[in-house]
């Protein structure tokens, strides 16, 4: 007999995690399963994460991005309370809205570890950052931000799963094979052949199961919009050349609008005293970056993203495809990772070994390969990324050393989108999609916000069925 549920998640990362929550917070009677199809959060491990990118064994369910977590599990905890990125729910929700849920979801963390410590761009010194900022045509985002750290996030996830285990049942190592309307409700048949039924699905299948979702939506008929898709590189330097931008502001996101071709170029996830680290998407490795709260685990580098935003318009469909690939020739030349000096990049010269051993900074991802981003890159992206440097070296002196590291390349997909209610509901009733898989999230704080939302709505409409 095929088993019934009133819940389904389809999806263990943020949105997933915190949809449970509040489901058996909400309405504990509620019969709920959640699916995901990597390990739980005990047994979630990584070569990569370690920054041993050339030990990847390649796993069928990659740890690094799938389970209990989702890929931010093994992020280092960045945590911002803002509506101006990190997704877009206020096309859905007032802005006030998304705040006290991602205020709500804070507080969830606090009462599982998290720490109270906040950093601001309210501050007098964070103003007067942005002043300075404005003359050069960079402008910092609003926002506060929290530094989990990398080892304090898979704690605290842990104890919110600990605090879970015995509310809702929970399949790990499960892959679901295709969605289909069932009786009123949902059959989701699973890659092993078995059945799962509900009267109502949350989808929230993170950034792993994005492109899988976009397929299983259109077989529903669910109308889909592309999102774009962010193309650059990690940027790594000395701590002390952001060390008066980071102390202020922690993470400081600076948007800038470049003079040759008019293209948006943001500074992202940065990582005082980081480490950068290879990540598998879907058998490509991508450049991202970690930072640790404690000291002693610290290195003496600062990284952070650069990245273009690029969208595309008809008959061009697949930004997905189009990251992929374009991450896919630094792959092809590195056999993973790539990264350069600035300044061989500038003067046109690829970095090698000889070149990278004389670099004044030491790269923290040391399997990375040295080449020629010029060569996995389109000049566009490129040219907008140097342009980029050359103007954060005007606020942060020393951004264009010669021996500033770029790391190649960095991607961020983004899903494509659905049309959705308020309560994130599809057209298709009872059916809700959450987080970054359903292309209405870009980070911690609104994935696990649409979460909350969607599991509200499903509280809502199960005490109308009584």
């Amino acid at each position: 007999m095929t088993p019934m549920y009133d819940v389904i998640i389809l999806g263990c990362g943020e949105a997933g995690i915190f949809a449970a929550y509040e489901l058996t917070k909400r309405k504990p009677e509620l019969k709920v399963l959640a699916i995901d199809q990597g390990q739980d959060i005990y047994h979630r491990s990584c070569p990569i994460v370690a920054g041993k990118v050339k030990e990847c064994i390649h796993c069928p369910v990659c740890h690094t991005m799938c389970g209990f977590g989702g890929a931010g599990a093994f992020s280092d905890g960045k945590f911002n309370f803002t509506t101006e990125f990190g997704g877009w729910l206020t096309d859905l929700l007032a802005p006030d809205t998304v705040m006290e849920l991602i205020d709500y979801v804070d507080s969830i963390n606090v009462a599982h570890g998290a720490t109270t410590e906040c950093f601001s761009t309210s501050t007098p010194a964070a103003r007067d950052l942005e002043r300075r900022a404005l003359a050069y045509d960079l402008h910092l985002l609003q926002a506060r931000c929290k530094h989990l750290g990398t080892e304090n996030n898979l704690r605290i996830l842990t104890n919110i799963y600990e605090g879970l285990q015995d509310k809702l049942e929970f399949r790990f190592n499960t892959e679901v094979a295709g969605i289909t309307q069932d009786n009123g409700g949902y059959r989701l048949t699973l890659a092993k052949g078995a059945d799962l039924t509900c009267k109502r699905l949350i989808a929230a299948p993170g950034r792993s199961g994005a492109e899988w979702f976009a397929n299983q939506c259109k077989s529903l008929g669910l109308e889909l919009l592309n999102n774009q898709v962010d193309v650059g590189v990690r940027v790594e330097l000395p701590a002390t050349v952001f060390e008066h931008i980071t102390d202020v502001v922690y993470e400081s996101k600076f948007v800038y609008r470049t003079k040759q071709y008019g293209d948006q170029v943001r500074t992202f996830c940065m990582n005082p005293y980081g480490h950068v680290v290879a990540e598998n998407v879907e058998g490509i490795n991508t450049v991202n970056g970690h930072s640790y709260a404690a000291k002693e685990l610290r290195s003496e580098n600062t990284n952070f993203a650069l990245l273009v935003s690029n969208r595309f318009t008809k008959p061009f469909n697949e930004p997905y495809r189009y990251g992929k690939h374009v991450a896919s020739l630094s792959n092809m030349l590195a056999g993973g990772v790539l990264v350069q000096r600035f300044g061989d990049l500038v003067g046109g010269r690829r970095t090698n070994e000889h070149r990278m051993s004389k670099s004044f900074v030491r790269p923290t991802l040391t399997a990375a390969i040295p080449g020629d981003l010029s060569l996995a890159l389109p000049k566009r992206q490129l040219d907008n990324i140097i342009e980029m440097i050359y103007q954060l070296d005007k606020i942060a002196p020393g951004t264009a050393n010669y021996d500033t590291l770029l790391y190649g390349a960095e991607v961020k997909f983004y899903s494509a989108r659905l049309q959705l209610s308020q309560d994130l509901e599809t057209a298709l009733p009872g059916f809700y999609a959450a987080g970054d898989g359903a292309g209405i999230t870009r980070g911690l704080a609104q994935a696990g916000a649409s979460g909350v939302q969607a599991a509200r709505a499903v509280v809502r409409q199960s005490n109308l069925d009584i």
